[in-house]
């Protein structure tokens, strides 16, 4: 067992690493990737294949302040309202691109907010949506769901439209702590809502708490998680909290002598941890857990698990197409993303055109080092037969890359000739494993910690 001596001395507590939702990570992305090239990518989708669409609605009533997501508040709903005749406008864009017979294998409105739609915005939508890119076969429509911003009527709009999985963020349920972050979102707000959604039949509800919260003790962490349990979840998602205020300014109204050091966020991780294990929820990769017959953990068991923008995911389609303001497309090609700021992005599109303003061309081993860097975070070890199999590179070649890992953590890793593998005492590193495949520049891109 590796000991937390032992974990400072390899530098876990220090380092600022990607959370590899990508690779390259996006501060790596360059304006070599335009509207144009986007369009060409949409049009080169193959008919009748599956693709992944995500939403993503900018807007909440009140801005937490422990959030580092591209968002702005109002209170009224004149914006939404045009922001959402943009983003059909851009669906109509889509449309005009894309093959015959594509169907959708995931839809996710995330945010900000899309709870903040009213249920005619939310039906409108929807509808478009659904008539440019029918839901495929076995097809999961998700919803990100503010607790606080749901009623009968907006639940009854997502289920009429198909939604089938909603996703709720819980953070922490101790009230001290939901002050201390800017949002109070009680037990029993989160357990009506939920009781709401499964009232219309939809089973299927991911949860998402934190960990590295001011004020946190195992205790408070313990009671909270007791309370999600209660809940029945059937994936959970137990991020750290990134502590970014050179990012976030809002993060700056956090005090930051309230939060737990990095060897105490590790104890909060380990505490959350061991209460789903013991509940009998998979441990699905480094920070993800689900029920054992859950479709992440098929995935899991099957080795099929994938990771993108939204973290772990049973997706198995290679194109995932962003929608709406700093939204982020992943193609075979490499990467595009919408312009991140609402106004830049809803003149782009009234002009007629996709509001493209970075992205990534794949060049080089970024394929290659993508793919070692998905299998650490997922499945915590590299299949040597399936990258020479998949990739142009050598067994001497793939060997080198495994022993130079394998030295900057003084022997920790397993290596063989079948693979690299990053036994359980040490998956505390696995993000800065996955950092030694990293060929960009990391010193100048602002990561959070790596626990």
């Amino acid at each position: 067992m590796i000991v937390k001596p032992q974990l400072a001395q390899l530098g876990l507590f220090d380092a600022k690493v990607p959370r590899y939702t990508s690779y390259p990570t996006a501060p790596h992305f360059s304006n070599d990737v335009g509207p144009s090239l986007f369009g060409d990518w949409i049009s080169g989708i193959k008919p009748g294949s599956s693709v992944s669409l995500y939403v993503h609605v900018p807007f909440c009533r009140r801005l937490c302040w422990f959030c580092a997501c591209r968002t702005q508040g109002t209170q009224t709903d004149n914006p939404v309202i045009a922001y959402v005749d943009v983003l059909k406008a851009e669906l109509d864009l889509l449309a005009a691109h894309l093959p015959a017979g594509v169907t959708l294998s995931r839809l996710h409105w995330g945010g900000g907010t899309p709870t903040l739609l009213n249920p005619d915005l939310m039906r409108d939508l929807a509808a478009r949506i659904l008539e440019i890119v029918p839901l495929g076969p076995d097809a999961e429509f998700s919803v990100e769901i503010d607790p606080n911003e749901i009623d009968e009527g907006r639940l009854d709009a997502l289920a009429e439209a198909g939604m089938n999985r909603a996703s709720i963020g819980v953070q922490d349920f101790d009230d001290e702590i939901q002050k201390t972050i800017g949002r109070i979102q009680s037990y029993d707000t989160t357990r009506k809502a939920i009781e709401m959604i499964r009232a219309r039949g939809i089973a299927s509800l991911n949860a998402d708490i934190l960990y590295g919260l001011p004020h946190q003790t195992k205790a408070r962490m313990t009671e909270s998680v007791q309370k999600l349990l209660s809940l029945s979840p059937d994936r959970v998602a137990l991020y750290g909290y990134a502590h970014v205020p050179w990012m976030a300014k809002r993060q700056q109204l956090i005090p930051t002598d309230a939060l737990p050091t990095p060897e105490d966020r590790l104890d909060l991780f380990d505490t959350a941890r061991r209460l789903f294990l013991w509940d009998k929820y998979a441990e699905i990769g480094i920070d993800h857990f689900a029920t054992q017959d859950d479709g992440l953990t098929h995935a899991l068991n099957t080795g099929r698990l994938k990771r993108n923008f939204q973290g772990y995911t049973d997706d198995q389609s290679d194109v995932l197409i962003g929608i709406g303001a700093s939204s982020i497309s992943r193609f075979p090609q490499g990467y595009a993303q919408n312009a991140p700021a609402t106004s830049a992005h809803t003149k782009a599109i009234r002009e007629g055109g996709f509001s493209i303003s970075r992205g990534h061309l794949f060049k080089g081993q970024d394929i290659l080092r993508a793919r070692l860097i998905e299998a650490l975070m997922c499945d915590f070890r590299i299949d040597t037969a399936e990258i020479l199999r998949d990739h142009n590179i050598t067994a001497a070649e793939l060997q080198e890359m495994y022993q130079t890992a394998n030295a900057t953590f003084d022997g920790l890793l397993s290596i063989s000739e079948d693979g690299l593998f990053i036994p359980p005492e040490a998956r505390a590193l696995t993000r800065m494993v996955a950092r030694t495949f990293d060929a960009y520049d990391l010193s100048k891109a602002g990561h959070s910690s790596a626990i």
